[in-house]
């Protein structure tokens, strides 16, 4: 399981770094998924991603404040709001669209009213302290 967990961090850092370039690619979430599996997988390799520039540019403020720029909330937002849009679209069971409905509404309900919104200056002053 070591390993797989391995495999999937830096899968996921490889396309959170990728995202920092693409705008339609949102680093946030895959770095997520990078920390955590890197965790699972290992200490050292868990320490090392958190003293990386990539880390401590798009990451660490949300995980010290639970804020996020709102570029970042957007870039998100778009994206999973497009993913689950087609899979509506596809979905022929009223259960299953009604489901959906309910995932975008907490989506949004969860980042506008439980993340907090600031501005990229404000993330590099909570780092800095």
């Amino acid at each position: 399981m070591k390993y797989l967990y391995l495999t999937l961090g830096f899968l996921f850092l490889g396309l959170g770094a990728v995202g920092v370039f693409l705008p339609v690619l949102p680093t946030t979430p895959f770095l997520l998924l990078a920390s955590f599996f890197l965790s699972k997988g290992s200490d050292r390799f868990h320490r090392w991603f958190c003293g990386t520039k990539l880390y401590r540019e798009h990451l660490e403020g949300f995980i010290n404040s639970r804020s996020m720029t709102l570029r970042a909330k957007l870039g998100i937002l778009v994206l999973a709001t497009s993913m689950l849009t087609i899979a509506f679209i596809l979905m022929k069971n009223w259960i299953g669209r009604g489901c959906i409905l309910l995932l975008i509404s907490f989506m949004y309900y969860y980042f506008i009213f439980r993340i907090k919104t600031v501005k990229r200056s404000e993330t590099i002053a909570s780092i800095e302290e």
